[in-house]
C-alpha cells in the first residue's frame, strides 16, 4: 500500500493484515475516522492516513468478531484480557486491543506489529556493559517512553541470557514479547501477577523478564522474585533512568536499604537504542552537599552512578522521614537529541532562573519561555523538593494544598533559598 489513498478494499475489510506492509508498526481502525496507521521504526515513525474512506461501527464490530473467531480457533493465538467494553487479544505477532461503549465513546480496534527483532549484538554494547549484564547484573530496569523499544531490548536481552545457558521465562500481560521457542511466556494467573510469580518459583528460573511493571503488585512481585535470589529484568515506562527508580520508590514498593540488591542496573533506551546505563550501590557517608563532616549526619546512601563513567549522577537517602533523590553536580549528559544532531537548547543540569509567587490557592513558578514545555527540578538549598513542567507561558502553577505546593511555601517562609534547574 502506498500513502497515497491507495486503500485495499473500498466497500469492505476483509481483512486486519490487509492494512499492513513491511514498514508499518501499528494500524488504528476508529468509527466515525479514516484508517490510519504509524510506519516507519521506534523513534522515527509517522501517522499515516490510509484512505478517505471513513469507517463504520457495523464493519468494525463485523471485523472484531472475526478476530474473536480467530483467536479461539488458532492454537497460537489467545484472548487476554475481556471485559465489558475491551478486549485484548494476541493474534499471532499482532497485538489487538478493542474498545466499545461504554468504555470508549467510539469503537476502535488497534492492532500493533513489532516490526524489528534485534539480538543484544545489534546493540553494539561496549564491553564493560556487556560483562556486567553477563556477570554481575541480576536486577535490571529497562526504562524509556512509550515506544522507544524497550520490549525489543528485553527480548534480545531474554535470549541472550538463554543461549548462555540459562532457564529464562517470562511474565507479560499481555504476551507480546517476541522471543524464542525455549523461553516460556507466563500471563497473570486467576488475575494476579503474585500468584504467577508463585508459580514460577516452583519451576526454577535463572532469569524472569516481567513486560511490565505498572502496578504497587507488579513491583512487589518483581522485588520478592528478585530477594529470593531470581535474576530479574523488568520494563518500566519512564522519561529517564532516575524517574524508574523513583518509581520503584513510590509508596514504600521497596524500602531505601534493599534498592542496590533489588535493581543494580538501569539500561535507558531511546529510540530503539541504549542511550544511558546507571549502575546503584549503597554506602555508610554523609551525603554530598550536606555541609560539615559529623559523624552523627552520615547514613545509609544509595549512589547511583553513570555505568561506563563512574560519575556519581544521584545519592538517595532518608532525611527527616523523607525519602529523597538529590542530583549530584558533574554528571554526564548527552550533547545530541534523539535525531542525533547537535543540541541547542538547554541540557539536563543547566541552571533555571525562576521567581515564585503564591496566594492562599496557589504556587508560581516563573521561568520564562525558553523553558516552555521542559521539566524542571525544584530545590530548597540542596535539597531536592519536586519535578515540574513548565507551562507554554513559562511558567508552571501547582496547587498550595498539594504535597509540592506546602513544601514549596514552607521553604520559602523559612528562607531557604529556592533554585531549579534542567531535569534529566
Amino acid at each position: 500500500m502506498s500513502d497515497d489513498n491507495d486503500y485495499p478494499y473500498e466497500d469492505e475489510i476483509v481483512s486486519l493484515e490487509a492494512f499492513f506492509d513491511n514498514r508499518t508498526m501499528s494500524v488504528h481502525l476508529v468509527e466515525k475516522n479514516p484508517p490510519r496507521a504509524k510506519r516507519g521504526e521506534p523513534g522515527n515513525w509517522e501517522l499515516v492516513q490510509l484512505s478517505d474512506r471513513i469507517l463504520t461501527y457495523d464493519e468494525l464490530d463485523i471485523l472484531a468478531e472475526a478476530i474473536l473467531t480467530s483467536a479461539e480457533n488458532d492454537s497460537d493465538s489467545f484472548i487476554e484480557i475481556e471485559e465489558e467494553g475491551a478486549v485484548v487479544v494476541q493474534l499471532r505477532n499482532l497485538r489487538i486491543a478493542i474498545a466499545r461503549r461504554p468504555f470508549a465513546d467510539k469503537m476502535e480496534i488497534s492492532a500493533i506489529r513489532p516490526i524489528v527483532k534485534l539480538s543484544l549484538e545489534d546493540y553494539q554494547l561496549s564491553p564493560k556493559l556487556m560483562n556486567r549484564l553477563e556477570l554481575r547484573a541480576e536486577g535490571i530496569l529497562i526504562s524509556g517512553s512509550p515506544g522507544s523499544g524497550k520490549s525489543t531490548f528485553a527480548a534480545a536481552l531474554a535470549e541472550f541470557y538463554s543461549s548462555q545457558g540459562n532457564v529464562v521465562k517470562t511474565l507479560e500481560q499481555p504476551r507480546d514479547l517476541q522471543v524464542e521457542e525455549s523461553i516460556v511466556q507466563y500471563s497473570p494467573l486467576d488475575g494476579s501477577m503474585e500468584k504467577a510469580a508463585d508459580i514460577l518459583l516452583l519451576v526454577r528460573p535463572d532469569y524472569v523478564i516481567y513486560d511490565e511493571l505498572r502496578k504497587n503488585s507488579d513491583f512487589q512481585a518483581y522485588a520478592d522474585l528478585r530477594s529470593a535470589g531470581v535474576g530479574m529484568v523488568g520494563v518500566v515506562h519512564a522519561g529517564s533512568a532516575i524517574d524508574s527508580l523513583q518509581r520503584l520508590l513510590l509508596g514504600g514498593r521497596v524500602e531505601l536499604g534493599q534498592v542496590p540488591s533489588t535493581v543494580d542496573t538501569i539500561v535507558h533506551i531511546e529510540d530503539g537504542k541504549v542511550a544511558k546505563v546507571s549502575a546503584m550501590s549503597l554506602k555508610v557517608k554523609l551525603p554530598t552537599g550536606m555541609g560539615g563532616t559529623q559523624r552523627d549526619l552520615a547514613r545509609p546512601v544509595v549512589e547511583v552512578r553513570e555505568f561506563e563513567h563512574g560519575v556519581l549522577e544521584y545519592e538517595m537517602f532518608t532525611f527527616g522521614g523523607e525519602k529523597v533523590v538529590i542530583p549530584v553536580r558533574g554528571g554526564i549528559t548527552s550533547d545530541r537529541r534523539k535525531d542525533g544532531s547537535p543540541r541547542s537548547r538547554s541540557v539536563p543540569g543547566e541552571s533555571v532562573p525562576i521567581s515564585i509567587s503564591y496566594n492562599k490557592k496557589k504556587v508560581t513558578i516563573y521561568s520564562g519561555r525558553k523553558y516552555a514545555k521542559q521539566r524542571i527540578e525544584i530545590f530548597a538549598g540542596d535539597i531536592y523538593l519536586f519535578t515540574t513542567v513548565v507551562g507554554r507561558n513559562g511558567e508552571s502553577a501547582i496547587r498550595i494544598k498539594t504535597r509540592q505546593g506546602s513544601m514549596l511555601v514552607d521553604a520559602m517562609e523559612e528562607g531557604a533559598t529556592v533554585t531549579a534547574k534542567i531535569a534529566e
